[in-house]
C-alpha cells in the first residue's frame, strides 16, 4: 500500500436528511486529507436529495432507486477509486482524526481495521455505553481462525469497520440475499480474505440509537429477537460456504459455540414461542448451550461471565414480565434503571 493511501468514505443514506449533514460533514472535515467522500441515496422519499445537492463538487453523490443496503454498497464500491474503504451509514459520524488512526493501523499483513463506536440518541447525546462494550477488546490477528472456532468475533457494526480494497475485490458485488444485512455478509467474509485484522479500542466513531434504525435495540419484541435468528442461520450458512471454498474444516458443534447466538435463540423462544423460527430449541437446551459458550468459547472476562450466568438463569427460568426485563438490561443498556446499573456494578467489583 503507499505511504499516503487513498480512502474512499461512502455513506449509504434512506431518508435520514436529519442525520445526513452530520455523517457528511464528519467525512469531510476529517484531518487526513487524501479521502474523498461517496454519498449513494437509495431513493429517499425525504428531503435528502436537496441535502447531498447542497454539497456541489464536494462529495460525489449517486441516486439510485430503492435497492435495500447491499445495493448501495455496491453502487459505492463501484465507484469509488479509494486504497482503503469506509461504509459508514448516515445516521453515524465519524471523529475527525479517525481516519488518520484507521491508517495507521494498516500495517503491512492488515485487510480490515474495526473500531469502537460510543453510542449516541438522536440527538448525538451520549448514551454512555459503546460498542463493542468497554471490557471487550476488537477481534485482531488471523480472526478466521476465531470464526472456526465461535463462529463469531468481537467486531463493530457496519460504521466501525475499513478495508483494504483487496479484501473486498473477492466478495463483491454483495448478493441481494443481504440486501438489509450487508453488514453481517462483511463481518463474516472479510477475516477470510483479509490476512490479518487490526482493532482500535478507543471510540473513533459514533453509532446513533433512534427509533427508525432497523437495527438499534430501542425496545424488545419478540418479533426482532425472531429477525436476530434468522439472520443467525443465514449468516451461519455464510461461513460454512465461506470456510468450503478455502477446504477449511468446520466443527460440528459450531453453531452452538456462539454466544450471541444463543442469546437471540433464547430470547426469540421466551418472548414469542409460537412463533421462534427453529422448531427443535428448547430453553433448557439453549441454557446449557450459552453456559457452555460463555465459559468455554467467549472472550468474556470473570466478572462479566458471572453477570451472564446469572441473566441466563434468569432469562431461561423465570416468568415472562420478568424474563423480558433481563433481556432488555442486557440487549439495551440505556433502558436500564440506574439501580439496576448501581447493582451490576456492585456484582462487577465483588467478583472481580
Amino acid at each position: 500500500m503507499n505511504a499516503r493511501p487513498s480512502v474512499s468514505i461512502i455513506i449509504n443514506n434512506y431518508n435520514y436528511e436529519q442525520f445526513l449533514p452530520q455523517s457528511v460533514d464528519s467525512a469531510l472535515n476529517q484531518s487526513y486529507q487524501h479521502c474523498e467522500v461517496i454519498v449513494v441515496d437509495d431513493g429517499s422519499t425525504d428531503r435528502s436529495r436537496t441535502v447531498l445537492t447542497s454539497y456541489g463538487d464536494r462529495i460525489r453523490a449517486i441516486f439510485q432507486p430503492n435497492g435495500k443496503q447491499a445495493a448501495a454498497l455496491n453502487a459505492g464500491f463501484a465507484a469509488c477509486k479509494g486504497d482503503i474503504i469506509l461504509f459508514l451509514d448516515a445516521d453515524d459520524y465519524l471523529l475527525p482524526a479517525a481516519v488518520e488512526q484507521i491508517v495507521a493501523a494498516f500495517q503491512p499483513g492488515v485487510g480490515k481495521v474495526h473500531f469502537r463506536l460510543e453510542v449516541v440518541d438522536g440527538s448525538s447525546e451520549p448514551l454512555g455505553y459503546f460498542i463493542p462494550s468497554v471490557g471487550m477488546s476488537l477481534a485482531a490477528g488471523e480472526v478466521w481462525r476465531k470464526l472456526l472456532q465461535t463462529s463469531s468475533y468481537v467486531s463493530s457494526p457496519m460504521s466501525g469497520n475499513a478495508y483494504r480494497r483487496e479484501t473486498l475485490i473477492p466478495i463483491f458485488p454483495i448478493p441481494d440475499a443481504y440486501k438489509t444485512t450487508a453488514d453481517d455478509y462483511l463481518m463474516i467474509s472479510t477475516p477470510f480474505y483479509a490476512g490479518e485484522l487490526a482493532g482500535i479500542d478507543e471510540p473513533i466513531g459514533a453509532y446513533r440509537v433512534h427509533a427508525s434504525n432497523q437495527w438499534a435495540l430501542t425496545a424488545v419484541s419478540g418479533s426482532r429477537f425472531r429477525r436476530f435468528v434468522t439472520h443467525d442461520v443465514q449468516n451461519f450458512a455464510l461461513l460454512q460456504q465461506r470456510a468450503k471454498e478455502l477446504n477449511l474444516t468446520v466443527p460440528k458443534d459450531l453453531e452452538r459455540r456462539s454466544l450471541g447466538r444463543i442469546w437471540s435463540r433464547l430470547a426469540s423462544l421466551r418472548l414469542e414461542p409460537q412463533d421462534h423460527p427453529v422448531d427443535s430449541d428448547r430453553v433448557l437446551q439453549l441454557m446449557g448451550w450459552g453456559l457452555t459458550a460463555l465459559w468455554k468459547y467467549s472472550s468474556h472476562n470473570f466478572p462479566k461471565r458471572v453477570i451472564y450466568s446469572l441473566l441466563f438463569l434468569w432469562v431461561g427460568l423465570m416468568p415472562v414480565p420478568l424474563a423480558k426485563q433481563g433481556i432488555s438490561y442486557l440487549y439495551a443498556p440505556h433502558l436500564r434503571p440506574k439501580p439496576i446499573d448501581t447493582a451490576l456494578n456492585r456484582l462487577r467489583a465483588l467478583v472481580s
